[in-house]
């Protein structure tokens, strides 16, 4: 489950000769303010998987909610809640939810979502492509692209701010498309959201690997 939360949300790519474009990062700012200032960020998106090695296409929708260090992330097989501390990934297909404590060290989406805004200012180079009508079309480059297995990302970010699309390629030949449908920024959520609760799902197994 971490690899498809990666996937989604921290693939991203090498180009050496990119340059640092200021008016992708006055975009780029404008995007990550509008996220960190809201008292949630929440999506609802089509993810599509490309393997052009074995020639197969996964498609499926998917919600995701952050709050500051905690998100909901809902796909069609899997529920993951973050509350900062504990994960709880629940199989709905085989009626289990797991409980673990991520490892600070093992990337940043799993410990530290709302890095997601920001992770350009320290990470990487960007430039912008073009402007469409539907917002501006941005790459971004990895500093070192030695110590990631992707090799681009690009973004499409409108007028108000919102993410419309992102594209994920890897060096495994592996393409991630995400189309945001619904981009929210006004609505908030407890604390609580980001938590497993037993009583909605009654019925369910907990193996507690804490």
């Amino acid at each position: 489950m971490k690899s498809i939360i990666t996937l989604i949300l921290l693939s991203i790519g090498c180009l050496l000769s990119a340059q640092t474009d200021p008016v992708a990062k006055d975009i780029l700012d404008k995007f990550s303010d509008a996220a960190l200032s809201a008292p949630a960020v929440g999506m609802n998106f089509t993810l599509r998987i490309q393997d052009k090695i074995e020639g197969t296409e996964q498609v499926s929708d998917g919600q995701l909610v952050i709050k500051e260090n905690m998100y909901m992330l809902q796909l069609p097989e899997n529920i993951i809640w973050y509350d900062g501390s504990s994960m709880w990934t629940l199989s709905p297909g085989v009626k289990e939810v797991t409980v673990t404590l991520p490892d600070p060290g093992d990337d940043i989406f799993i410990t530290s979502p709302s890095r997601l805004f920001n992770m350009y200012k320290d990470d990487f180079k960007y430039r912008l492509l073009e402007v469409l009508p539907e917002g501006s079309l941005i790459d971004l480059y990895p500093e070192n692209p030695s110590a990631t297995d992707f090799s681009i990302i690009r973004l499409l970010i409108d007028k108000q701010n919102r993410l419309v699309s992102a594209e994920y390629r890897r060096k495994d030949a592996i393409d991630i498309f995400i189309n945001v449908h619904e981009y929210k920024l006004s609505k908030s959520y407890p604390d609580s959201f980001f938590s497993f609760d037993p009583s909605g799902y009654p019925d369910v197994d907990i193996i507690d690997m804490r």
